[in-house]
């Protein structure tokens, strides 16, 4: 897994990955070998996660990076991100993500990123999640940086795998890249 991904990551920035989980061990392991992967690429790390796993990604990490490789990583709550104004809303969700990466990209530091996808319930944002990871997509392309996008698979409705296979051009699987059939960049949408 790690040296295919991270030859992808090398040889085109703009890598935009749908990752389905559902066992939490081993998404602590693709989340720390990500991070640990990108730090040792040089990136810095961009890591949109939840508070509750967020203390037990960083108690690894701070047992296998030195104290200067652990500057890398910028935590983001999920919460905060996905949900700043108040309820999943991709203009404020977009907003907020600019800023975040906003500086990284005007003094051209080479990022990479990680997202844990989380909402309370599946209803709210299945009709706008679409047109959130189109915009995603695009920003990727624009800015030239590898996303991976984290979601609990069996918190997924079949509608919503199907969006999201059509939305990611790449899909992290049993520690492989595999290109996304079913992807559908936005240009030909």
């Amino acid at each position: 897994m790690k040296s295919k991904m991270n030859q992808l990551f090398k040889d085109q920035k703009s890598v935009h990955v749908l990752y389905s989980y559902n066992e939490m061990e081993n998404y602590i392991i693709q989340v720390l070998n990500f991070i640990q992967d990108g730090i040792a690429a040089g990136d810095y790390i961009i890591l949109i996660e939840n508070d509750r796993i967020y203390p037990i990604i960083h108690k690894e990490l701070s047992t296998r990076l030195t104290k200067d490789q652990m500057e890398f990583i910028h935590f983001v709550n999920n919460f905060d991100f996905y949900c700043s104004s108040g309820s999943y809303h991709p203009p404020a969700i977009e907003e907020y993500f600019n800023k975040t990466v906003q500086p990284y990209v005007d003094n051209k530091i080479s990022f990479r990123s990680w997202a844990h996808v989380e909402w309370a319930t599946m209803e709210e944002p299945l009709h706008i999640i679409e047109d959130f990871e189109r915009t995603v997509d695009e920003a990727v392309n624009l800015l030239s940086f590898p996303l991976i996008c984290a979601y609990k698979g069996d918190r997924m409705p079949d509608y919503l795998k199907t969006i999201l296979l059509e939305t990611h051009p790449y899909v992290l699987k049993d520690d492989d890249i595999i290109i996304s059939e079913q992807y559908l960049p936005s240009s030909l949408k």
